[in-house]
């Protein structure tokens, strides 16, 4: 089952364009709107509104510099304590919160700023079309998970479906494997798979 992830967006400084990366995902998303910001497209609505409660607007009620940026510090220390396990990214081009995820990161809160929603891996690895792309992908996955890789051909064709938000067809899991065994990534032996990653 793959982790929560929260992510927060400063919608004064990055306004997303590609919110449906997010549909089906294991996200919750909240999305942090200035003062005086008075509209939002169409689109980022819609998309939300298909989230249900997993997605909401925080509003400022008030402006001052940086006001917006103390109320996301705030929700990732109150969603933190309230959920240890999971994954939180800031999505802002503004880096004075750098300094607040070296200290989270000292905490053990798994917490980055990246500037587009494509930089949070799960989301750039479900963007990938092409098996070759796809592949690399899963690679660099399963590099990440070291002793906690699947040991069974089928647990790996649901790991490598759930990476691409449970969106492919028996057939494509299939290739994909195929893939990485053409590569020497994996290799199978009466449904046991092992694997043979450079780190």
């Amino acid at each position: 089952m793959a982790k929560l992830n929260f992510v927060l967006i400063d919608y004064q400084n990055v306004q997303p364009k590609n919110m449906s990366l997010l549909l089906g995902g294991p996200f919750k998303v909240k999305v942090f709107v200035g003062a005086e910001q008075t509209k939002v497209p169409f689109e980022t609505v819609k998309v939300l509104q298909h989230m249900g409660a997993d997605a909401e607007y925080i509003e400022m009620e008030g402006s001052g510099q940086n006001a917006l940026d103390f109320h996301i510090a705030y929700y990732v220390g109150k969603l933190s304590a309230e959920n240890p396990d999971a994954y939180f990214h800031i999505i802002s081009k503004d880096t004075g919160f750098d300094p607040l995820m070296r200290y989270l990161a000292k905490h053990d809160i798994r917490c980055q700023r990246r500037s587009a929603l494509l930089d949070i891996p799960l989301l750039a690895i479900a963007a990938m079309t092409t098996p070759v792309e796809r592949a690399d992908g899963i690679i660099g996955h399963l590099k990440k998970l070291k002793g906690g890789r699947p040991r069974t051909a089928k647990t790996l064709g649901t790991t490598i479906n759930a990476l691409f938000g449970k969106k492919l067809s028996d057939a494509e899991v299939a290739e994909l494997l195929k893939q990485l065994k053409a590569r020497g990534v994996i290799k199978e032996i009466e449904g046991k798979i092992t694997y043979t990653l450079e780190d």
